[in-house]
Formats: C-alpha cells, structure tokens, sequence
C-alpha cells in the first residue's frame, strides 16, 4: 500500500503512469487481505487455546439458590403475639407502635366489666378451701373409725379363736377321761369276776361281791360322763369355729365399708383441690389484668381498640419483636435441588440493604456476602412444592450484619455449596440438564456416572 502510494505521488502529473498504479490497486488490496486474514485465524486460534485452558482449569463451585428471609432459630425469638390473658376491655396502652420495651414493662392494662369480679372470685376461693378443710377432717375421722374397727375385729377374732382352743383343751381331757374310765370300767369287772369265784368257793363274803358290783357300777356311770363331756366340748369347739366365721364375715363388712367411705373421702379432697386450682386460676387470671413484656424487644403493632372492644381470653393485643435472638434465615428452595443438601452444607448469603458483589462459582472472591451452615432441612415441602432449610451463621467465618440491618424479615438470597468441579464440566452438566451430585449410596449412582 505504501509502494502504491509512492508510485501516485512520484507521477501525479503522469496519466500514463497514474493510470498504472491505479491498474496494479486490486492485487494489492488481495494480498492485503490474505494477511489481514491469516492474522485474525491465528487471533481465533489464540482466543480459542485460551478458551480450552480456561475450560479446563478454571474451577467452578457448584451450587442449589434459594430465596427467603431472616428469622430466629427458636419460636420464643420469632415475632410473636401478646395475647390477652382474660376477658375484657383495653383500659390503658402504656407502649405505642415502635417503642422498645424491657422484660416485666407494662404494656397495656385490662379492665373487666365487673370491678367487684376478683373479690367474687377470692370469695369463692374461700369457700372452696373450707369444704376441703371439713373433706379433710372427715377424712382423719374415718380413718379413725376404720383403726378403731381394724382393732376390734382383731381382738374378736382372736377371742373366739381362744374359746376355740379351750374346747380343743377339754375335749383332749374328756378323751384322756374316758380313757381312764374305760380302764376302770375293765379293771372293776376283772374283780368282780374273781369276788364272783372266790364268793362261789365261800372264800369271800357277800358283801365284797356288792362292792365290787358297786364299784363297776360307779366305773361305768364315770364312762358316760366322760363320753357326755366329749360330746359337748366338741359341741362347744364347732359352736366357736361357727362364732369364728361369722365374727370375721360381721367385722370384714364393716371394715369394707368404713375403707370404702374413706376412699369416698378422699376422692372428694381430691375433687376439691381440682376445685380449689381451678379458682386460683381464676384469681390469678383476674389479678393479671396488666399485661407486660414477655423479653425485651420492640412493640411493632397495637392490634386492640382501647375501650370500645370487648375481647375474649387469648385474643391478640399486640405484635411483639423480641430483641435477643439468634439470626437464622429461611430460605426455599426448588424440590428438585432438596436432595443434594444435608445439614452442616456451607451456604453463601446476600441480604437485602447491605452491598455486596457475588460470585455464583466462585465464593472466595465474592464481596459483601456472609458464611453460614445449613441448621435444618424440613421433611415435607412448605409451600408450592418448596422446602425450607434453616441456615445459621458460620463460626468459622465473618460475623453477620448487627440487628439494625438484619432485622426480622429481611430479604436474604443463599447459594448453597457443593463441590469443585472445572468450569466446562458444568457447562456440560447445564447443557444435558444433569443434577449436579448423585450420592455414590443412592440406585442408578454409578450408571449415571458411568455414561457422564
């Protein structure tokens, strides 16, 4: 192109020559792109050589989004709401929409539409604590009566059970007694069979045959009244075992009885300490009718009319932002991404209001973002498919933002992390639409893996 430009200038007055050189432009203007083009081939090339290295040796992250928001770990951290303890109206708001209050301020004060309904129900209270003072002295006096019977039972039984033993004492002697009679009664007639003999032989006299007659007559009268004493010592013995019987059947159903108006007793105490809980709950209800800060925190609703509205036990008063707590933010995420995360997972955060530059793949270079670990993964979904998964602040890692700008409710987007892959394996798996981890435990794993 110079040379050309040369050739014009040295014959600008010459047309023969002028028109030369204009002849001789369309080659050079050929050969001239031929260059332009080898060197833009050997930029392409260059470019894509850097693209392949790029490819190959360039880590990237991979990862599950989520979207949610901050909250609290626990429900007592969560915002709640101050719930009314009694029926009643609102008297006086001692808070207004926004104020921070601490544990035990007052927050607002009730008022009954009975002003005399506490001392009715400490009345009450009174009256039910004395008819259980009377259930309890009726009590000690049935127990009283069921010792007293429990004693004489014992003693009654144990007095016809001597009486039975004194008939067994007589009837051992009335048999030890005919025992003896029946020897007698033999020996009286062995001697009066030898007074008979030596009679008949005029050895002895008439008047000892008599008295040996005598004698077994008086032998025999002392048998029978020995058998006569048998009879009636077992007479006697049967007559205490019937005794016996009907002592211990007599005093068991009166001890049964007396046990059973105890128990009937003791079931009314227990009736009216029921009772008696039951009114102080009610006393204590009505005694609570200034209502206070549960922790400190912040007021952030006034949800109760003072004066006009009646409200029912439980309605709520106000919403209330504890101030303590431990920052946690649920995020949802797809349910084809739930599960590729478990609990302990690392997790990126980017809030709302806080300034930040993320790096999706590549975490470490990321500005303005927060560590955190995944706390929890629910079992079912919460909304539209989605799951929940609790995630709380990484110790190992910066601090989170301070309560001013992580309040309750804060938009939060999270990236969970996975593994390191090269970046062009990602692009692989995104273009085929592959999960990005298949655990090695789970069916199909390794065939899956295998045609990857």
């Amino acid at each position: 192109m110079r040379n050309g430009n040369r050739a014009v200038h040295r014959h600008g007055h010459d047309e023969g020559g002028l028109l030369g050189s204009l002849g001789t432009l369309p080659a050079m203007e050929m050969v001239m792109a031929n260059h332009s083009a080898r060197r833009l081939a050997y930029l392409l090339l260059l470019l894509l050589a850097v693209l392949v290295a790029v490819l190959i040796l360039t880590p990237w992250m991979q990862n599950v989004d989520g979207a949610g928001h901050v909250s609290a770990l626990t429900p007592l951290e969560r915002t709640q709401t101050i719930s009314a303890p009694v029926d009643g109206r609102v008297a006086k708001w001692y808070v207004t929409e926004g104020t921070k209050v601490k544990a035990g301020d007052p927050v607002v004060e009730l008022a009954d539409n009975d002003p005399q309904v506490l001392e009715r129900v400490e009345r009450e209270l009174q009256m039910v604590e004395e008819r259980g003072m009377n259930a309890q002295s009726r009590v000690g006096a049935v127990q009283d009566r069921l010792a007293r019977l429990e004693e004489a039972r014992t003693n009654a039984i144990a007095a016809a059970r001597s009486r039975i033993q004194v008939a067994e004492d007589r009837i051992r002697g009335a048999e030890q007694s005919i025992t003896a009679a029946e020897e007698r009664v033999k020996f009286a007639r062995f001697n009066i069979d030898l007074r008979q003999k030596a009679f008949d032989k005029g050895l002895t006299a008439l008047r000892d045959v008599e008295a040996a007659r005598q004698e077994i007559n008086t032998a025999e009268a002392m048998l029978r009244q020995s058998q006569a004493a048998l009879s009636a010592s077992r007479n006697e013995k049967r007559a205490a075992e019937e005794d016996l019987k009907r002592i211990e059947a007599d005093t068991q159903a009166s001890v049964e009885s007396e046990r059973a108006n105890l128990n009937a007793a003791r079931a009314e105490v227990s009736n009216i300490k029921a009772e008696v809980q039951r009114t102080e709950v009610k006393v204590a209800r009505q005694g609570t009718q200034k209502v206070t800060a549960p922790r400190d925190g912040t007021i952030l609703r006034l949800l109760a009319q003072p004066g006009s509205e009646m409200l029912k036990s439980g309605s709520p008063l106000a919403t209330f932002v504890p101030d303590a707590y431990k920052p946690t933010v649920e995020l949802w995420l797809n349910g084809m991404d739930m599960p590729l995360v478990r609990a302990g997972d690392p997790v990126r955060l980017q809030f709302n209001g806080w300034p930040a530059v993320q790096f999706v793949g590549w975490p470490s270079v990321a500005v303005g973002t927060f560590g955190g670990r995944v706390e929890l993964v629910d079992a079912t979904e919460t909304k539209q498919g989605q799951f929940r998964i609790l995630v709380t602040p990484d110790e190992k890692d910066d601090p989170w933002p301070s309560a001013m700008y992580l309040r309750q409710g804060v938009q939060a987007r999270g990236w969970v992390l996975l593994k390191n892959v090269p970046l062009w394996w990602e692009l692989w798996r995104r273009f085929n639409g592959f999960p990005p981890v298949i655990a090695d435990d789970e069916p199909g794993a390794k065939a899956a893996k295998g045609k990857g």
